[in-house]
């Protein structure tokens, strides 16, 4: 709350530069996850000053980022900015989960509207165009990287469309989260490990986090359960295989929160350990824009020199859910 991380305008930035002490711009997607962690901060403690930072960044998504002409949310702000379908579906949850707490009708209409164009623009027969130009809306040429390209790991903001038939009923939502439910247990099996270079291999991890979480609405299906199975045994090796060198403080909390609310048995040893490495990422001294936060993760042991607003929502939920045995519903899931 006293980093700095929040900008003036309510918007947060993407994260802070420890060495350089400044912070990147603001990011729509960061600002959608920044409204779901306090949301999440203030219905587990009640304190109201986490309600009127969520309230203030979901009136910058509303207000200020939105593009009401083209019905959509830019990455960025500024004219030329695309729009990316990951992006939109987090910033839809952020807007949703502060409509719950608040009945603000300008949310749930911000987030109904870039739901319906999320599903109207990006879709593509089946499968997802992960980044769109703007004011075009023509997709980008895919590339070999895994944010640019289609992949399981879009489930996780194709969920906005689960959530959105949730609160308001729309069949179509459901019709579209389920498309990419199908997808994305056709491909999951493919994507890991995707590259020779083990560091690379750590941030594709985190992509595959993505897809585990977008299953939790429908974890107790038996192709999730089974998929479950098999991709967090195979993330979990990947992690510790790779972890002694390049360590993402955002992948142990990940699969973290996938262990304790997929409807496995937790493995708690393997738990323990992950809840460990993501702690052992906490700034626990220095100024107010380090203290408290989470470093995006260790190299050889080190902290890396990044203050991640992302990284900090993921293991402090985590590690709440961890060290209390409180369970959110997947709608709270940073």
């Amino acid at each position: 709350m006293q980093s700095g991380i929040q900008e003036p305008s309510g918007g947060v930035a993407r994260y802070y530069l420890a060495a350089e002490k400044r912070n990147l711009p603001v990011s729509t997607e960061i600002t959608g996850y920044f409204i779901s962690s306090l949301v999440y901060l203030f219905e587990r403690t009640q304190r109201e000053e986490y309600l009127a930072a969520a309230i203030r960044a979901a009136q910058f998504l509303t207000r200020q980022a939105h593009n009401r002409e083209l019905k959509i949310t830019p990455f960025e702000m500024g004219p030329h900015a695309p729009a990316y379908f990951f992006d939109c579906g987090i910033i839809v949850r952020g807007l949703l989960a502060a409509y719950e707490i608040t009945r603000e009708a300008e949310y749930l209409e911000t987030a109904m509207e870039c739901g319906t164009s999320m599903g109207q623009y990006f879709r593509n027969g089946k499968h997802l165009h992960p980044i769109l130009e703007m004011p075009s809306l023509n997709p980008f040429p895919y590339e070999p990287r895994w944010s640019r390209e289609p992949g399981c790991l879009q489930l996780k903001s194709a969920m906005a469309w689960y959530n959105l038939h949730q609160v308001c009923g729309d069949n179509q939502f459901q019709r579209w989260y389920e498309q990419a439910l199908e997808v994305a247990l056709e491909t999951h099996n493919s994507f890991l490990p995707g590259n020779d270079n083990p560091e690379k291999v750590m941030d594709r991890l985190h992509a595959y986090s993505y897809f585990l979480e977008g299953m939790l609405p429908v974890a107790s299906r038996p192709e999730c359960a089974e998929a479950y199975e098999i991709g967090l045994a195979k993330a979990g090796a990947l992690l510790r295989e790779i972890g002694p060198t390049f360590r993402r403080s955002d992948v142990c909390a990940q699969i973290l929160r996938v262990r304790l609310n997929c409807g496995l048995a937790v493995d708690r040893t393997a738990a323990a350990e992950e809840a460990a490495w993501a702690k052992s990422c906490q700034y626990l001294s220095g100024d107010r824009n380090h203290v408290g936060g989470f470093s995006f993760g260790t190299k050889g042991g080190e902290l890396l020199p990044f203050v991640n607003p992302v990284s900090t929502g993921f293991s402090m939920q985590a590690l709440d859910e961890w060290e209390t045995g409180n369970r959110s519903p997947h709608s709270r899931l940073v």
